[in-house]
């Protein structure tokens, strides 16, 4: 997720495990703790543009060092607080842990892949539930922090507060499951009816919302695409092909960096010529306004041939050419056809 939302996220859960002992330290603490994990931006400015893909939500995203991390930061606040600390040793270990662990937990629902099994697997984890960026996810737990930090609350009412602040993140991420398995069930009917013979498929939301959804089915030589509301009348989903177009990548330099991205990709991307040069997209992260124009350019791509070219590869291309006219079909598409 965005780091507004582990923030805020954060400092609630804070709240409801250390509020009562810790007061506002608690808020900031728990803030910091479960924004902890994404200190692997830092490891980025001694990679590549192609490895820091992969270092991004790798070895600091694992279950084993969000483990040790836990266990070492909680002794040391025990013991650096000792003269002010109310919290014992085994409090910090599950303020700490729990903390942590939705991190991971948040990231793991969306498209980019997370490392939880690092170092001992370089399997990604992406459960595709939540777009990176959901404000109707985030906006309960910043208003919540805004009041819990800001406002003289008595301890009932910040407790009360908080508590309801996380029943509220729970209910919605169970509407984004629920939205899941409806457009899941629609795509795996919509493969049927159509005759198509689909190796592997994922479903995932399109930016800032739960409602309209991203299909991606893979078949032998390419992927077919679409986009579904639940609020569509009907339920068949219109399809577009891509062919994968392996046979572009003879001759291209750097088969190294090519590989890494095949990973990165999770087998999900197509090779295109774009103005004279290789391009490689990884459909994971959809089309800029694809619900609008069905042969949409991808967000990510990657040139294959011009190195110099690829900073920020991943976002650079979401929200490019979004006017009044796009929000306004973007918005008819949520609505449903």
């Amino acid at each position: 997720m965005d780091s507004i939302t582990h923030i805020a996220l954060g400092a609630v859960i804070g709240e409801v495990v250390a509020g009562k002992k810790l007061g506002r330290k608690a808020l900031i603490i728990g803030a910091a703790a479960q924004s902890l994990p994404d200190i692997d931006f830092v490891l980025g400015f001694f990679h590549t543009p192609v490895e820091d893909l992969l270092v991004h939500r790798g070895i600091t995203h694992s279950f084993l060092f969000n483990i040790l991390v836990t266990l070492g930061l909680a002794y040391a606040l025990n013991r650096w607080l000792r003269n002010e600390n109310p919290l014992t040793l085994r409090h910090w270990i599950i303020f700490l842990g729990i903390e942590l662990l939705m991190h991971l937990t948040l990231d793991s629902l969306n498209s980019y892949g997370t490392g939880l099994f690092e170092p001992f697997s370089n399997i990604r984890i992406s459960f595709n539930v939540i777009f990176v960026a959901d404000p109707f996810f985030t906006i309960w737990s910043l208003i919540a922090m805004v009041a819990l930090f800001f406002r003289r609350l008595k301890e009932p009412a910040r407790m009360r507060l908080a508590g309801i602040t996380l029943v509220v993140s729970a209910a919605y991420m169970a509407v984004c499951l629920i939205n899941k398995s409806i457009i899941d069930s629609r795509a795996r009917d919509t493969f049927a009816n159509n005759s198509l013979t689909i190796k592997n498929y994922f479903t995932s939301p399109t930016p800032l919302n739960n409602m309209l959804w991203y299909v991606v089915a893979e078949v032998d030589s390419g992927f077919y695409i679409g986009y579904s509301s639940v609020f569509d009348s009907d339920p068949n989903i219109h399809l577009e092909y891509y062919p994968q177009n392996n046979h572009l990548l003879k001759g291209v330099p750097n088969p190294a960096d090519v590989a890494l991205l095949k990973r990165f990709s999770q087998g999900y991307y197509t090779i295109e010529k774009v103005e004279e040069t290789i391009v490689l997209n990884d459909l994971r992260f959809g089309q800029i306004a694809g619900w609008d124009t069905p042969r949409a350019r991808f967000v990510f791509y990657f040139f294959l041939e011009k190195s110099d070219m690829n900073s920020l590869v991943v976002q650079r291309g979401r929200f490019t050419g979004w006017n009044k006219k796009t929000l306004r079909s973007f918005w008819a598409r949520i609505k449903g056809n």
